[in-house]
């Protein structure tokens, strides 16, 4: 049934991001036009509809009973939650959920960086071109905000333009790996702002995008203009995974700063004297909704950043292991990789998100692999024998100590100990790369000569 034009309502929605002008069926309700509003923007979560002066609407009631005409002017806040309102009015915005769709997101990313992986080492240039050809039209579409599931395609969308970047500027040669891939990076990079200012839709996962691919292009960049070997790049890049596994905690979560003020002690004023609790001391709180935003951004935006850290430690590991050829040069790497692993184990513990701390699980065990194929070759019977005892008995401890812990038999003992081993691993890894890097070889090689001439 359609609605003729008289029964419309023209309205300006001004909301956290930004004003809206839409027309509305006479007989739509406040949430409706909520729903709307954050369907158009990307908003995470339904906002509450007030009138200009700060009245909250009635969710279900038609507009016109709630006294709304046209050219009326409406606000969208996050902040405040109507008595009331029920659990499924605070559900997530259309488009923003992830199940199923995050997940065939990531594996469609998974499949263009396989493609262009592909294409890249593949002999035919036809087959080559056309792969590119595929990817970019999929970055393109993928960047597009439009869709029910725009939230987890604009995510895949910089994985196909990098797997495309990787397909024409790849490189074999040690030398020049780092550049490539510092290339690849870039134009993720890019892919991803572009998305990103087209709609808000994930914008979370869309900033760790640009600002892991610019800081890899520009370590990368810096190394390759400076002459320096490709295992200092590597080095570099794991160093630095290690250290922000421990670092972005502390980052993700941004609390508004009207939340941790104490509204008693300031001035009363129209905006603040507008929502009164019940209580006797007629403290404002803030609302569950506020809350359960706050949240659910910072943890899209952990699980990005620790996707990105799990990324790079993955790729800087065998890389380091397979360009540190020399004997002195080997040995630091092995105990870079090593102890990193070891480091974003330790750092996984500390994480309360299952996602995040999976991933970072993910990272560390992925580096111990890589380490094992780099070390089982040159091993004989005896030395693998002794690692397969070894690692028998670390398992034996490490469910030990699990068990006390679960009963919370000096639960705080065992969580201090991990710290402080948290903090060795750090800090080896960052002593590691003086070894790793050549540095401490050209010292001992430079010293050796100056013995030689005296």
């Amino acid at each position: 049934m359609t609605t003729s034009a008289t029964a419309d309502l023209a309205l300006s929605v001004h909301g956290p991001v930004g004003v809206l002008d839409l027309v509305v069926p006479a007989g739509a309700s406040a949430v409706d036009v909520a729903a709307e509003y954050a369907r158009r923007v990307g908003l995470p979560t339904v906002p509450v509809l007030c009138s200009r002066i700060g009245v909250v609407l009635p969710p279900d009631a038609p507009l016109p009973q709630a006294g709304v005409r046209a050219g009326d002017v409406l606000v969208a806040t996050t902040d405040v939650v109507p008595a009331g309102r029920s659990a499924a009015r605070s559900a997530p915005a259309p488009g923003q959920r992830g199940g199923v769709g995050g997940v065939v997101a990531a594996v469609a990313a998974l499949g263009a960086v396989a493609s262009g992986w592909a294409a890249a080492t593949v002999d035919d240039e036809r087959l080559r071109f056309a792969v590119v050809l595929v990817l970019v039209a999929g970055a393109l579409v993928g960047a597009v905000p439009v869709g029910r599931h725009a939230a987890q395609r604009v995510v895949a969308a910089p994985a196909f333009a990098a797997a495309a970047a990787l397909a024409v500027v790849w490189d074999p040669h040690p030398a020049r790996l780092p550049m490539v891939l510092g290339l690849v990076a870039l134009v993720a990079a890019l892919a991803a702002a572009t998305a990103r200012a087209l709609g808000r839709h994930a914008d979370e996962p869309l900033q760790v995008w640009i600002t892991v691919g610019a800081v890899v292009f520009g370590l990368t960049g810096l190394c390759t203009l400076a002459g320096a070997p490709p295992r200092l790049t590597w080095s570099l890049l794991l160093v630095l995974a290690v250290l922000a596994a421990r670092v972005v905690p502390g980052l993700v979560i941004d609390v508004p700063d009207q939340y941790l003020l104490d509204l008693e002690r300031l001035a009363v004023t129209a905006w603040s004297a507008r929502e009164r609790t019940g209580g006797k001391r007629g403290r404002s709180v803030v609302r569950r909704a506020a809350v359960t935003a706050v949240a659910t951004e910072g943890a899209r935006l952990l699980t990005a950043a620790t996707a990105a850290v799990a990324v790079v430690a993955l790729v800087a590991a065998p890389l380091l292991l397979t360009t540190a050829t020399l004997r002195v040069d080997r040995i630091g790497a092995r105990c870079l990789v090593g102890l990193a692993g070891a480091g974003l184990l330790l750092a996984a513990r500390s994480y309360r998100h299952r996602g995040a701390r999976a991933l970072l699980r993910v990272a560390g065990l992925g580096c111990w692999l890589a380490l094992l194929a780099g070390v089982l070759p040159i091993m004989g019977d005896g030395a693998v024998l002794a690692l397969a005892v070894s690692a028998v008995l670390l398992g034996v401890v490490l469910v030990v100590v699990a068990v006390a812990t679960g009963r919370g038999w000096r639960s705080a003992w065992w969580a201090r100990r991990a710290e402080v081993a948290e903090g060795w691993c750090g800090a080896l890894v960052v002593a590691s790369v003086v070894v790793s890097a050549g540095w401490f070889r050209e010292l001992w090689e430079l010293a050796s000569l100056w013995e030689l001439a005296n």
